[in-house]
């Protein structure tokens, strides 16, 4: 808010058909040039058992491991830290690209929109939960589509108008796909969440070549942060089942913060003139879509 192993390769090198010994000795005891062709001395180049390491990208299947056991659950532990690594390193590409525009404006002395950036990658014991939860057998591919927020990245802003301006600077790099955006600020979810959420495909160079990674990217002003930080608590001590009472609390606390928001916003552009390049607030369209207002503040 992650680990790597290599492949075993065919110990059989020829000298069982040939008879060669090793060590440059042939059956008779008769020393061999070392690199004769067609002798089993010095071969041309192979990938041995330490340079060639399997790539770590491609389809897994878990889902016949017994996790009643401490080696089925070690085993899958192993097996998605492995499938995860792509997604550690998609993150490294957007905190870098984060940090670049905070040096800039701290060396430029501009205007930083960013306040703070945090990221996480969703742990193995996470996945396997949620997708027993959801009924869908345990394969790497299957995860992949089922759990887009597995790599995680979080923004908080001080402004509504900021959130946009860092969309807008974060997905003009050319290397930045927008996959999905859902507008929680235009369209706030029915219990009051609000936030910017983007899922942006990045390339991870691998060794074995790109890999297109998905990134969720959550941009929240310091208000949205509070209330969602706070919601997630509460239902993570009630386990989900929130009393009513306190419910209705939290839907009034959400229209206070966007109301502080909407001051703080006014009071923003007050001191700083309305000569600015970013619109205060956006249509979901104009976005790229919005979703369907399920319950819940982020995504779990």
């Amino acid at each position: 808010m992650t680990e790597t192993t290599t492949r075993s390769l065919d110990a059989d090198d020829g000298r069982a058909l040939s008879g060669a010994q090793p060590g440059g000795v042939d059956p008779a005891g008769a020393a061999r040039p070392q690199g004769e062709p067609g002798t089993g001395g010095v071969r041309p180049h192979r990938e041995t058992e330490a340079s060639a390491v399997r790539p770590l990208t491609g389809p897994i299947d878990l889902s016949q491991i017994d996790l009643s056991e401490n080696e089925g659950r070690r085993e899958v532990r192993q097996g998605l830290a492995r499938f995860l690594m792509p997604y550690k390193f998609a993150i490294d590409e957007v905190m870098t690209k984060l940090k670049i525009l905070q040096e800039e404006f701290t060396q430029t002395g501009e205007y930083n929109p960013i306040e703070h950036v945090s990221s996480r990658l969703k742990d193995p014991d996470s996945i396997v939960e949620k997708m027993r939860r959801r009924g869908i057998p345990l394969e790497t591919e299957l995860v992949q589509e089922t759990i887009t927020d597995i790599a995680g990245v979080r923004v908080v802003c001080g402004f509504v108008s900021d959130v946009y301006r860092v969309f807008e600077m974060l997905t003009a790099h050319s290397d930045v796909t927008v996959h999905q955006v859902k507008d929680y600020i235009a369209k706030p979810k029915p219990n009051g969440y609000r936030s910017l959420h983007l899922l942006l495909k990045v390339p991870v160079f691998l060794s074995s070549g790109p890999v297109q990674t998905i990134v969720e990217v959550q941009l929240r002003t310091i208000a949205m942060d509070f209330w969602a930080s706070l919601e997630h608590r509460i239902y993570y001590k009630y386990d989900r089942e929130v009393p009513s009472e306190l419910l209705g609390g939290l839907s009034d606390a959400a229209e206070q913060a966007s109301r502080l928001d909407s001051t703080m916003e006014w009071l923003h552009i007050a001191i700083r003139g309305s000569g600015r390049d970013t619109l205060v607030r956006r249509s979901a369209d104009s976005l790229g879509g919005n979703s369907d207002g399920a319950a819940g503040g982020g995504s779990g």
